[in-house]
């Protein structure tokens, strides 16, 4: 996490732990707050166990989009 807003950057985790550190950090959310996740390549297959774990939970906004860096704004809604 950095400065005022939340970024969590993956690209220097780990992969085995990526995945458990993001779903860690958004759990810490409260409804409304959220983070920047910046990653190296699509989180496409993230947002699909978003949508299989937390459907109507969570808010997912892409800021950037490759082709090197992707950011999304992920946030709690419920």
């Amino acid at each position: 996490m950095q400065g005022s807003e939340r970024v969590l950057d993956v690209r220097v985790i780990p992969p085995r732990e990526k995945h458990p550190t993001i779903f860690h950090t958004f759990s810490e959310l409260a409804p409304g707050e959220s983070f920047v996740l910046v990653n190296d390549h699509d989180p496409k297959p993230l947002r699909y166990q978003f949508e299989f774990e937390h459907a109507g939970q969570f808010g997912w906004e892409y800021l950037e989009q490759g082709p090197a860096v992707w950011r999304v704004q992920i946030s709690r809604t419920a």
